[in-house]
């Protein structure tokens, strides 16, 4: 049989083996050469383990003294201390309001037809906050939602508020102290339309044809008073001088008649007879002109004529009132806090109306955060307070209010203005949560401070610090002395201090550990 390489056993022997087992080693060693070097560093080190501990001894093993501990210290520091509430607060603007229009009045559907603002944009007054069938929505100052029309004769908390808004805005409505809407509010009305670009709305169906009625009625019903009072007039005077004087004459006729009669002879019984009826006839008649004339029917008559004139009158005004200008409750939009930046718009032109139209705010960017309820107690409206910018600077903010939360344990918000900042900044910072810091107490200038562990107290329950006049390191052998201080303001775990008996200075070393 032949081997591979080529060789006869028998020939080989043992003589042919050493020298094959020996050339095989290199070839295994660059096989393997990551795991001989592995072993290789692990053997190294179990040795050098091995001399360490053999040679090397702990001080103590080897009868050295061990080194004392030295005294823990730090230096008196010196500089302003001030202490601190800080929060997260989110940057955003201040007091969002959805706004939502009455569309209730509208014949038809609210169709968006333009001025629809554009988010970041402001409303302010006599602004238009949006279009809808051709109708503007006008923004004004105030707290009252719209909730119904305003015509002449309404009264109420809202003729109050268009009042004051509309003397907000350089308009006379009439006194705000007089909550009736009347001619003076409605001619305000008139110039509210002009100055926003708009006619002022249209008067209710059929009011100019009722209006025309009722002038008619009020004419017709002036000329039965008239007429009626003519016939009482007439009635009152009683018989004219022509009249009276006809009577008298028709009496001294008769009674001359009468008085021939009688002075005749002979006698003729009838024909006297007859003279003294006429006699009698002609002076009943002449006292009949002497009575005053009864004018009851015709006082009753001019009664109910200017009964008739009043109500007529009245429907009049009622009339007039109809076509007068008149505010409708979707046509204006009273806000609080004007001007307002608009944050998002929910509609767009040419779509109908649902729900809300749009989100406001304030103008202003305003800083909101919560603080556990100890630390509220701290803060009050008008404090200064500092917050970081996105570049890392601090900028100034004020504390506008502070409001409990719902609970004994619950925290509380803090409401802060920031001073004024930059459009970019502006941009910047909003939506953005910041940490604000809230100085509650501050030392006037610099004072010396130290650590709050380096202060102790002393037999009368003074409070101390031990000052290290030598070297720190040598432990209980360094030289202390004790120097009793005045404590003041403690803030970020420091305290300010100050020397009642003993020196001491910045840069002093006292003690905070051993």
């Amino acid at each position: 049989m032949v081997e591979p390489d080529g060789e006869h056993p028998a020939e080989g022997g043992a003589a042919g083996a050493g020298p094959s087992r020996w050339s095989a080693w290199p070839a295994l060693l660059r096989r393997n050469r990551p795991l001989w070097l592995t072993a290789a560093v692990a053997v190294a080190a179990l040795v050098t383990g091995l001399l360490v501990g053999r040679f090397v001894v702990a001080p103590d093993a080897a009868g050295a003294d061990t080194p004392a501990p030295g005294l823990v210290t730090v230096p008196v520091a010196f500089g302003p201390l001030s202490n601190d509430v800080t929060i997260r607060g989110e940057v955003a603007y201040a007091d969002p309001v959805e706004v939502t229009v009455d569309t209730s009045a509208i014949s038809g559907p609210a169709v968006v037809t333009g001025q629809v603002p554009e988010v970041g944009s402001e409303l302010g007054p006599l602004g238009v906050a949006l279009e809808i069938a051709g109708r503007p929505v006008i923004v004004l100052p105030g707290e009252l939602p719209a909730y119904r029309a305003l015509r002449v004769g309404v009264s109420g908390p809202d003729v109050v508020q268009f009042k004051e808004a509309a003397r907000a805005i350089g308009l006379d409505a009439g006194d705000p102290a007089e909550d009736v809407f009347d001619g003076t509010a409605a001619a305000a009305v008139t110039a509210l339309y002009a100055q926003a670009g708009y006619p002022t709305p249209a008067a209710e169906e059929g009011a100019a044809e009722a209006l025309l009625g009722a002038q008619d009625a009020v004419r017709g019903a002036e000329q039965g008073v008239a007429a009626a009072r003519a016939e009482l007039a007439t009635a009152q005077r009683g018989p004219s001088a022509v009249e009276v004087r006809e009577a008298d004459n028709a009496v001294a006729s008769a009674r001359r008649g009468l008085e021939a009669a009688l002075a005749a002879t002979p006698d003729d019984a009838v024909t006297v007879g007859d003279l003294r009826d006429a006699l009698a006839l002609a002076q009943l008649r002449r006292q009949q002109l002497a009575v005053p004339a009864d004018t009851a029917a015709q006082r009753a008559q001019l009664s109910a004529a200017e009964q008739q004139l009043t109500q007529a009158r009245g429907a009049l005004a009622e009339a007039q009132e109809l076509v007068l200008p008149w505010l409708p409750a979707g046509e204006v939009l009273y806000l609080t806090q004007l001007p307002r930046r608009v944050d998002a718009v929910g509609t767009r032109r040419g779509t109908v109306l649902d729900g809300a139209a749009m989100t406001v705010s304030g103008a202003t960017l305003g800083l909101s955060g919560t603080v556990a309820a100890a630390d509220a107690r701290l803060l009050a409206a008008g404090m200064a307070a500092t917050f970081e910018l996105p570049d890392g600077a601090e900028h100034a903010a004020t504390i506008t209010e502070v409001t409990p939360g719902e609970g004994q344990e619950a925290r509380w918000t803090v409401q802060l203005e920031p001073a004024p900042l930059t459009p970019e900044q502006v941009t910047e910072l909003q939506g953005a949560n910041v940490r604000v810091g809230i100085p509650v107490g501050a030392t006037d200038g610099d004072v010396l401070s130290v650590p709050l562990a380096a202060l102790s107290a002393g037999p009368g329950g003074e409070s101390r610090v031990e000052v290290v006049d030598g070297d720190p390191r040598d432990g209980a052998r360094a030289r202390t002395r004790l120097v009793v201080v005045e404590t003041g303001l403690a803030a970020d775990g420091a305290v300010e201090i100050r020397a009642v008996e003993g020196g001491l200075g910045e840069g002093d070393l006292v003690v905070v550990g051993r």
